[in-house]
């Protein structure tokens, strides 16, 4: 079987747990091939965390999860030196925190004061952490799944322009239709009344798999004019009053060059997924608000009429001629 079939017979296995989110699904895939971490979205109940412990489950993959609260301490995610006592006398030891496994579910990232957020930056771009001046590598496989609510604000704390920059996609997790919600109780459902027998399936997918697919997307093609095209779409978040007057009005700063980056390998990843050997505009349009709508930071004037980063990047995307 091919790394492809592979990770679609991954995606097939968490489809079935979780119900009208099949984007959604695309995009944790995308990540996890693209080796980076995404900001996942949405009201209560969309079944954010479940997402994620699907991704966990059907993966063989050391799973971890941080429970994010005002309390919190950076040791508390890091980990910290322990004194133990031995027979030879007393020893300071490593203690890693919940931080070192494969699929890391941040839960509620946004209610975490800025030093542990900050705690995680380290971890999230350089993929290690430095303890008491020691540094200690993260594994191979590590990718992070953050989680925030956008209506409760009241204790939280918004999360800095440099972290969120660090997410490779910001996915945002909507309803699904009448049709996915009857599924959705069916599946519930069906789960408590046989909770107990266990599913028939092929077993968690190796991590080598995702390796193998990160290889195959490394020497996916991509040309000079969609390379052009991407860098046009960054330069029109910086430099919007060379399209519209309205973009330039709604845009304060534009996308940093991780948004370029991050256009790059997660379309390559997605031209991947979709069986292609070359990246072409459809691929860069699909992932675009993903890679984007987190880096962009809007006017005063765009927040006073309700104007939204997926409208400012649907305007983009309108005035950006495609190769």
């Amino acid at each position: 079987m091919t790394a492809l079939e592979q990770i679609n017979l991954l995606k097939q296995k968490m489809q079935a747990s979780i119900i009208g989110q099949e984007d959604v699904i695309d995009r944790l895939l995308i990540g996890l091939l693209a080796n980076g971490n995404i900001l996942l979205e949405g009201l209560p109940g969309l079944a954010k965390t479940r997402a994620v412990k699907a991704l966990a489950r059907n993966l063989e993959a050391e799973f971890g999860r941080i429970q994010f609260t005002p309390d919190l301490l950076p040791a508390d995610v890091t980990g910290s030196e322990v004194y133990h006592s031995t027979e030879d006398g007393g020893v300071f030891k490593f203690d890693p925190g919940p931080i070192f496994g494969n699929i890391i579910l941040g839960d509620e990232i946004n209610r975490a004061p800025a030093k542990v957020q900050s705690a995680m930056l380290e971890a999230m771009e350089e993929r290690q952490v430095t303890v008491a001046g020691k540094t200690h590598k993260m594994p191979d496989l590590f990718m992070v799944l953050a989680t925030q609510n956008p209506i409760e604000q009241e204790g939280t704390y918004p999360l800095p322009e440099a972290q969120l920059d660090r997410f490779l996609m910001h996915v945002s997790l909507e309803y699904g239709d009448e049709a996915s919600e009857i599924e959705i109780i069916r599946l519930v459902r069906g789960e408590m009344k046989s909770s107990a027998a266990a599913p028939t399936d092929s077993g968690p997918t190796a991590q080598s798999v995702v390796f193998d697919a990160r290889k195959e997307i490394e020497v996916i093609h991509t040309s000079e004019a969609i390379e052009t095209y991407m860098v046009d779409l960054i330069y029109a978040t910086r430099f919007p009053s060379r399209y519209s007057e309205e973009l330039d009005s709604w845009i304060e700063i534009g996308a940093s060059p991780r948004g370029s980056l991050g256009l790059d390998i997660c379309s390559r990843a997605h031209a991947w997924m979709q069986g292609q050997d070359f990246v072409s505009p459809d691929n860069v349009r699909a992932i675009i608000k993903n890679v984007l709508r987190h880096r962009l930071i809007l006017s005063f004037e765009a927040n006073a009429d309700s104007v939204t980063p997926d409208q400012v990047i649907e305007k983009i995307v309108e005035l950006v001629a495609a190769p």
